[in-house]
């Protein structure tokens, strides 16, 4: 009994091994190519079936077969994806969601073509290629650990590693040869993605899917390490499987037996889950505008809606759904998997799709839907008496909603590859400590009886809720939740500037999310009659997301069409085709337009009516100029004019702007920090009503983070921030907006993914909490008007050039109704006549009653609309008097505490 210990800690060693050398092949793919290798698991699984088929079934001796395996056919993989997949995403600078999907693409190819080749059934005869002993794994990991930190420190292939992930372009100017980088990166990794598979594959039973979620359960070891440190990654790799081996000499009895083993048997996946909960996930890249490039494609306007193609394709995937009423009993009951699973691609649809926020558990809420419907159909909660199905049903969905905010508030502070994970991690949790737990699914009765007993009526009923559903869906994605949505998955800091509360909106779309999967599960289970855990694998959940990004993330008819693909294929053909199909079309995603299948459609609408949008847009010598702006042109001097005229003569033909009320905007010695730098260091300015006051200085200089503290984009660690004195320095930045404060960004903030009518009427519907549909039309009305922009209204705002795009952003910040507004450098991209038009239009602002803070590094334009200018210095601010004109017209446009405020002459209360 003594040896006990000890033994165990060998054994776990086995393990800890193995997850070692996944850790490191994860660790060294991403530093030599900045890509999170989501396919490691499946490179992993697809290895360990060739070195079966070459020892097991084709006789190969192990000295030959272990080489063409190990060093050959998986190095092999790894540098086939890089030159074909991966290799020109990154010439492009793809971010990293888009490669996200590109992984996840690999992954369900791979697990399609070995459920085709070897089928579904487990495989328990993989040979063993190193002793029992967890010595020898030991000594591999501790060969490859050394060699990749004494390449990677002290060689100049290290250095190039470093400067193509840093800067790929840069590295290339420099000489690197980026893409020998890069392949040497991904044949690397697929190696130890090989190697891992060949370890860990005599103690599994070998199958299509758990040996891939076995080893992605292994990326927890590299998310701890941070995706950098190589030590880190083998220490908790060792630690965790030392630690699960010796948890199993452990029996307390009862319920507390149960919960032990759980943990014990599932502690790489609790670990993950901490780590993502728990750790400060920092990836390179920006991930910030990452979704709108692949996930979603042109918006939906009413045209393309109205348009024959579109109505053809209603009317088909009408068709198809009512098709399955003629079939056989047989093929019906196979047929009724359809719509349930429609329910769940559309769940994928709000989150991702509509919202931005990369979920990859949805599996997970569609398998509480059918536990929590069996557990209440069979009288398994609390005591409750049995309920009928339908009501069970419906009950399940009204408990599973709220749980979305068990990814939803994580997701408060997680995007891009950070949110991906962490909802990965809550999927496998819930399915490994909930629907693998003999204990969890007692009780659980799904069985149909009476009218649901008949498949037809079943059917019938499965698509009434869909339909209901999809109603439900388009409302949200055409009201005002869906334009905030789409603004929040475009630019969050755009967003919560125009006043849109991201955090409660991303909240709203995983619970809405989890309740649409959890009647689509709870759907699933009653169809089959039956709770089956493998239904709602992890490892689907990962098909279905990549199913959905291939038919279009924001195309609720595309899950539909997807949800028939999947499950016609399978049962027409041959079980796995489907996965094969799904992963090569995500393969091709980077060769489609934007939004996938559903993308290309949009695309072939917007060509049929490509005449009328160059009638709208600016001809090719006039490119960077709105209508508003060939209006001017010949009426301004170049680079300004040289006496202010009235806003009637500079604008004719557009309203002149109203008097706006403007406030106060005072900074009292605000001070932010950094790691224990000081950004801001006591700060104190006003920014009067009437007047256009500028913020300069060096880079560096602290005015960017200064402008967050006031905007309420970063909290500062000291001082106050007063708006017409009131006291805002802790309010949220969304909070500061529908007060009246607004701003605009250096690098364009427009929702590339809305027309340029909707970026403008976010601003107009977030401005204030009760302001009528009708008022934010008529605000977004008149700005599009005074911009010169309703020529462009349904227009993409993808499409436009930069100075457009100004307006587009200037607009949104108009619609709100502000008191204060702020810019920062409103003309960087701009060229003399753009800047010409904009010096205008902010004097007519600042005649208007508002108060203007605008940061710029141009003195010639900062002398020429400041009357007042603040100098930062290492942090520090040193007013100087302006040399701006004075274009006040009067008492009239400087008003106080009263008057009308907004471009469209709505009131407001100062």
């Amino acid at each position: 009994m003594s040896s006990l210990p000890l033994d165990l800690a060998q054994a776990g060693l086995t393990v800890g091994a193995a997850a070692a050398l996944s850790g490191i092949g994860l660790v060294v793919c991403y530093r030599a190519t900045g890509v999170l290798n989501l396919a490691q698991g499946a490179i992993a699984m697809i290895t360990a079936y060739a070195v079966r088929q070459t020892i097991v079934v084709w006789h190969w001796p192990r000295a030959l077969a272990v080489p063409v395996c190990l060093l050959v056919f998986a190095p092999a993989i790894g540098w086939t994806l890089d030159a074909t997949v991966f290799r020109r995403l990154q010439r492009r600078g793809a971010g990293p969601v888009e490669t996200l999907v590109a992984s996840l693409g690999v992954f369900v190819l791979l697990v399609g073509v070995a459920f085709l080749l070897w089928g579904p059934t487990p495989l328990g005869d993989a040979p063993s290629l190193l002793p029992s002993s967890p010595w020898a794994v030991l000594a591999v990991v501790a060969v490859l650990g050394a060699a990749v930190t004494v390449v990677g420190r002290w060689t100049p292939f290290g250095t190039q590693v470093r400067a193509v992930v840093d800067n790929r372009r840069l590295a290339e100017l420099s000489g690197v040869d980026a893409d020998r980088v890069s392949s040497v990166g991904w044949a690397f990794g697929a190696f130890t993605a090989g190697l891992t598979g060949a370890v860990l594959a005599p103690g599994l039973r070998l199958d299509p899917y758990g040996l891939p979620l076995l080893v992605m359960e292994t990326m927890a070891v590299a998310v701890i390490a941070g995706l950098r440190s190589i030590g880190v990654a083998v220490a908790s790799a060792l630690a965790l499987g030392v630690l699960q081996s010796e948890l199993t000499q452990f029996h307390p009895g009862g319920w507390a037996q149960s919960l032990l083993q759980a943990v014990g048997a599932n502690l790489f996946v609790l670990a993950l889950l901490v780590a993502v909960l728990v750790l400060p996930l920092r990836f390179a890249g920006s991930e910030r505008r990452a979704y709108q490039a692949v996930l979603t494609g042109p918006p939906i306007m009413a045209a393309s809606e109205a348009s024959p193609r579109a109505f053809a394709t209603r009317i088909g995937c009408a068709a198809l759904l009512l098709l399955p009423f003629a079939f056989r009993p047989d093929d019906l009951r196979a047929a009724l998997q359809v719509p349930a699973l429609a329910l769940v691609l559309l769940s994928i649809v709000v989150v991702t799709g509509y919202g931005g926020q990369v979920s990859l558990g949805q599996a997970g809420y569609a398998g509480l839907g059918a536990l929590f419907t069996g557990l209440l159909a069979g009288g398994g909660v609390l005591g409750l008496p049995a309920f009928p199905a339908p009501v069970a049903l419906l009950v399940a969905v009204v408990i599973a909603a709220p749980l979305g905010l068990l990814v939803g508030w994580p997701a408060i502070r997680r995007r891009g590859l950070a949110l991906a994970l962490t909802t990965f991690a809550v999927g496998t949790a819930i399915s490994r400590l909930v629907f693998q737990q003999p204990a969890a699914t007692t009780g659980v009765v799904l069985d149909r009886t009476g009218l649901l007993g008949q498949d037809r009526f079943f059917y019938g009923l499965e698509l009434a809720l869909l339909a209901a559903a999809l109603l439900l869906v388009r409302a949200l994605r055409r009201g005002r939740i869906g334009r905030a949505l789409g603004a929040m998955r475009d630019h969050e800091a755009g967003a919560a500037a125009a006043g849109v509360d991201v955090p409660r909106l991303k909240l709203l779309a995983f619970v809405v999310g989890a309740a649409l999967a959890a009647l689509g599960g709870g759907l699933l289970g009653l169809g089959g009659q039956a709770f089956d855990p493998n239904a709602f694998d992890p490892v689907l959940g990962l098909i279905w997301f990549a199913a959905v990004v291939v038919f279009g993330a924001d195309s609720a008819v595309g899950a539909v069409l997807a949800a028939a693909l999947l499950v016609g294929l399978d049962s027409g053909t041959v079980a796995g085709l489907s996965t094969v199909v799904v992963g090569a079309l995500a393969l091709l995603l980077g060769r489609m337009p934007p939004g996938g299948l559903a993308g290309l459609a949009r695309r072939w609408d917007r060509g049929a009516s490509a005449s009328d949008r160059a009638t709208a847009l600016p001809g090719p010598g006039e490119m960077r100029l709105t209508a508003l702006g060939r209006q001017l042109a010949a009426r301004l001097p170049v680079p300004a004019p040289a006496a202010a005229p009235s806003a009637e003569a500079a604008l004719p033909g557009f309203p002149a702007l109203p008097p706006l009320a403007g406030e106060r905007l005072t900074a009292r010695n605000v001070t932010r920090r950094f790691a224990g730098v000081t950004a801001v260091d006591g700060v104190t300015l006003a920014v009067p009503p009437g007047r256009i006051t500028a913020l300069t200085g060096p880079n560096g200089a602290g005015k960017s983070t200064l402008f967050d503290c006031l905007s309420g984009a970063g909290r500062p660690d000291g001082g106050q921030v007063l708006l017409g004195g009131r006291d805002i320095t802790r309010l949220p930045e969304h909070a500061r907006a529908r007060l009246g404060l607004a701003r605009t960004f250096q690098q364009l903030a427009v929702f590339p993914g809305l027309t340029v009518a909707d970026n403008i009427r976010v601003g107009a519907e977030q401005a204030a909490s009760g302001r009528l549909a009708s008022s934010a039309v008529e605000e977004t009305e008149a700005v599009l008007r005074l911009l010169g922009l309703a020529v462009l209204r349904d227009h993409p705002a993808a499409d436009l050039p930069t100075g457009t795009l100004r307006l587009v952003e200037l607009g949104r910040a108009l619609a709100m109704a502000p008191t204060v507004l702020l810019l920062d450098e409103p003309a960087a991209g701009l060229d003399r006549r753009e800047t010409a038009l904009l010096v205008e239009l902010l004097h007519l602002l600042a005649d208007g009653g508002l108060a203007l803070l605008l940061v710029e590094h141009d003195r010639e334009l900062v002398d020429e609309l400041a009357s007042g200018v603040h100098v930062m210095r290492a942090g520090r601010a040193e007013f100087q008097s302006g040399r701006a004109v004075d274009r006040t017209r009067g008492a009239g446009g400087v008003s106080g505490a009263g008057g009308v405020s907004g471009v469209g002459g709505v009131a407001r209360d100062a």
